[in-house]
């Protein structure tokens, strides 16, 4: 494998994988928002399946999972590039912070709208009421 500026060139695919693992993973388990969006997720999960949505709801509830999930690690990966670009008190790097704090917040208010209205539906057809 060649290395070039400290980083390899040609990784296998197999190499690519297990990169992707060890970032899920540091970033996981390197934030506490994960122990709130986790628990959230497998609560949307139990809920869905309890409520028995259908697979075009299934398909938006995974949808907004993800995309939590994924905006808590682009917020994560920019932490960490921020402290090591610059350990001190920055107001550029301050603000791109805020800005990707930002795009968790927007999709987990996304989320939530999604799962009101899937889990809002299921549970009037759920409780006899007339469907929107």
């Amino acid at each position: 494998m060649m290395v070039e500026n400290g980083f390899p060139t040609n990784r296998t695919w197999w190499g690519k994988f297990r990169n992707a693992f060890r970032g899920l993973a540091v970033g996981m388990w390197g934030q506490n928002s994960f122990a709130v969006h986790l628990p959230l997720a497998v609560a949307v999960v139990i809920c869905g399946w309890w409520l028995r949505v259908s697979l075009v709801q299934w398909g938006l509830l995974i949808l907004s999972i993800t995309t939590v999930l994924a905006a808590e690690l682009f917020n994560s990966a920019l932490e960490s590039m921020a402290k090591a670009v610059d350990p001190n008190e920055n107001p550029h790097l301050g603000n791109a912070l805020d800005i990707s704090s930002a795009a968790v917040l927007i999709s987990a208010i996304g989320a939530a709208t999604v799962g009101t209205m899937v889990f809002g539906y299921q549970l009037v057809i759920w409780l006899g009421g007339p469907t929107p």
